[in-house]
């Protein structure tokens, strides 16, 4: 167990590698809870949290998530976020770490814009589990939930479990088959209770916080604190499919028209080690002897069996096949950039 955003979480419960393995062959549960729910109503909420990203949330229809992230004047990042587009309402579903930066930020980007939106934080009011691996959806016709397995990516229902409705979307951080659950905040050991029975003879086990990373780590995934934050932009960090400047303004859109004509000085990219070794956040990358980037995730891929590593590089060194030297403690392991994902045979549907 660890203190993580204020919460205590499990790292592991029978080890990383077990239940990164369990996850990518047949399923896992994880209890996200600690993740923040902040929600618009009212008379202009689509309109207003559509003003606050950088994809375009009017471009989905009601029962349709977007990924996005949230950027500051500057272009950069403030918190990448999944949104939830209930009817006229919306949800977004922000990291645990930034749940009350995002609503303080929120807020006075509202104030800025008039905006006559009700903005609420229901973080402590709501449970999160997600299920995730290629058995899910053989346990959610276990328990009832056969109307799920044929919910389209990125869609969401709601459903009634014992009674009670339940937000339950295809979405996930791991890239496999899944689906996300949210709930009252009361009922949320009966939720994982029922999911993690209906799965026992599917393989399921409960997931932590290491197998968390090292899932989204070979889906090429960013987490923020460690690939972006609020010093990188989208477009560096190969984000540029959810920047729409071709949409109406949003906060940091002159910043990204900017930069996207005047090119990105640096990328997010993949790399992989060619001598044994595990590259870690802050370790310095270089070429020719010169230093041109940095490490932001890395780690010993359980499913590729071996190590892997994303960071910023400087402009001419993006191209896969690429050989770079990673600094490890005192040696200069040798790693050439490829493609993201590393992983590509996930189940997600």
């Amino acid at each position: 167990m660890t203190e993580f955003a204020g919460w205590l979480m499990p790292i592991q419960y029978t080890g990383i590698v077990d239940e990164h393995k369990a996850v990518r062959e047949a399923a896992g549960l994880f209890d996200v809870s600690h993740m923040g729910e902040i929600w618009f109503t009212g008379l202009g909420a689509l309109e207003t949290a559509n003003r606050l990203v950088t994809n375009d949330l009017e471009s989905i229809q009601p029962g349709a998530c977007l990924y996005s992230p949230m950027c500051n004047l500057e272009g950069g990042i403030v918190d990448d976020v999944i949104m939830y587009r209930v009817g006229e309402d919306v949800l977004f579903v922000v990291n645990a770490a930034n749940t009350a930066k995002d609503l303080a930020w929120i807020l006075e980007r509202c104030r800025e814009l008039g905006s006559r939106a009700r903005v609420e934080d229901r973080s402590m009011n709501t449970v999160q589990i997600a299920l995730q691996g290629p058995a899910a959806d053989e346990v959610v016709r276990k328990v009832g939930l056969a109307e799920l397995v044929s919910l389209g990516r990125n869609r969401h229902i709601q459903v009634i479990v014992e009674g009670k409705p339940v937000l339950a979307s295809r979405t996930g951080y791991t890239g496999e088959a899944g689906f996300e659950f949210y709930h009252d905040w009361d009922a949320g050991d009966f939720l994982w209770e029922m999911l993690f029975e209906a799965g026992r003879g599917s393989g399921i086990k409960p997931i932590g916080l290491g197998a968390r990373d090292t899932l989204r780590f070979e889906m090429g995934y960013c987490l923020y604190g460690n690939d972006i934050d609020d010093s990188t932009s989208p477009l560096e960090a190969g984000l540029g499919w959810t920047v729409k400047l071709d949409k109406l303004d949003f906060v940091g859109k002159q910043a990204l028209v900017a930069e996207k004509a005047a090119g990105v000085k640096r990328k997010l990219v993949g790399m992989e080690l060619l001598e044994t070794g595990i590259a870690r956040q802050g370790c310095a990358v270089k070429a020719d002897g010169k230093e041109v980037g940095h490490v932001t995730s890395g780690t010993f891929s359980p499913s590729l069996g071996k190590g892997l590593a994303m960071g910023y590089l400087e402009a001419g060194l993006w191209q896969p096949g690429t050989e770079v030297q990673i600094a490890v403690r005192d040696k200069e392991l040798k790693a050439r950039v490829t493609r993201l994902p590393f992983y590509v045979h996930g189940s997600r549907k």
